[in-house]
């Protein structure tokens, strides 16, 4: 995803855009939160006015919707806060109405925000992948579950899950007084909107009620504390693992390489197979058998040529 690292912003402090991209109903207002300028695929606060209505349609990229405050009619349903929906491409919602006004994050995660009122759905629709789900009603609190896993204290609902890049979208929060006090960083990209709270980073300060991240892969971030608790969002890009350490000053760079050599010290047959695809190269990066890795200096190593290459010669 091509979205430059942003943290810590502070929606509130923006104005309200009036949407007028091409398809959508008159009554929509954004703010952008952050935007893959390669794909169009974005994450938006959106208001809608009083009285706003849509007829059914979809979407050709997938959507995610998670209601703030007011309420959506959505048919024989009412979408209030805490509703969540994931929204497969080319699934088609009912008639939307909004009665008095309503506030929601909006996600379009594979494609910029589009909509489409046809007649039935899209040929390839999977509305047997379709979550609907009232996040602060109808799902229980968990402790987490990641191993190594955060302090005691900070739990979570996982919303929704994708079976195959282990992406997930989740609520979670911190008790009052909330404290873990080591640095962590991942292999995933991660962003996250905090709904209520404060919550404090050693690296970027206060995010407070409104406070917006969107995080890259392998950045440092902690210590973590919060006074008087928060709720919050949270979406991955992939499976969240959590490595931890206490050196503030490590760069993107070194986590990485902090990465690699867990990898061929603990899983070396898959370490290997993925440095030494067959036709490449030797790798610049070696691991050795006692599970250390060093990267091959400039003209300090030869490439060694594939057996394959050699006979091609002859």
């Amino acid at each position: 995803m091509a979205r430059p690292h942003i943290e810590p912003y502070d929606e509130r402090e923006a104005s309200f855009r009036r949407l007028t991209l091409p398809g959508f109903p008159k009554g929509i207002h954004y703010k952008s939160l952050s935007v893959d300028s390669d794909s169009g695929a974005c994450s938006l606060v959106v208001k809608f006015e009083a009285g706003w209505q849509r007829p059914a349609g979809f979407s050709y990229s997938e959507m995610e919707l998670f209601m703030l405050d007011g309420s959506i009619e959505a048919g024989s349903e009412s979408w209030g806060p805490g509703r969540y929906l994931w929204v497969p491409a080319g699934v088609i919602l009912p008639p939307l109405r909004d009665p008095r006004g309503a506030r929601a994050l909006l996600f379009h995660n594979n494609g910029e925000p589009t909509f489409a009122a046809p007649d039935s759905e899209h040929t390839h629709a999977r509305r047997d992948l379709l979550v609907n789900v009232d996040a602060y009603q109808d799902l229980a609190w968990k402790s987490a579950t990641k191993n190594p896993a955060v302090a005691p204290g900070c739990m979570s609902k996982v919303l929704r899950a994708d079976p195959i890049t282990k992406a997930y979208t989740f609520l979670y929060c911190m008790t009052p007084n909330f404290w873990q006090d080591n640095i962590s960083y991942h292999d995933c990209a991660e962003e996250s909107y905090h709904i209520w709270g404060t919550s404090w980073m050693m690296q970027f300060g206060d995010l407070p009620t409104g406070g917006y991240f969107w995080r890259p892969p392998y950045i440092n971030h902690g210590a973590f504390a919060s006074r008087n608790g928060c709720l919050a969002l949270g979406r991955t890009d992939c499976d969240l693992f959590n490595y931890f350490h206490f050196n503030p000053w490590t760069n993107i760079e070194e986590n990485r390489q902090r990465v690699v050599e867990k990898l061929a010290s603990e899983r070396p047959p898959l370490y290997q197979w993925v440095r030494n695809e067959d036709g490449h190269n030797h790798p610049a990066m070696h691991a050795h058998a006692d599970g250390t890795v060093h990267e091959h200096g400039p003209g300090g190593a030869t490439v060694h040529e594939h057996p394959r290459a050699r006979r091609r010669r002859r």
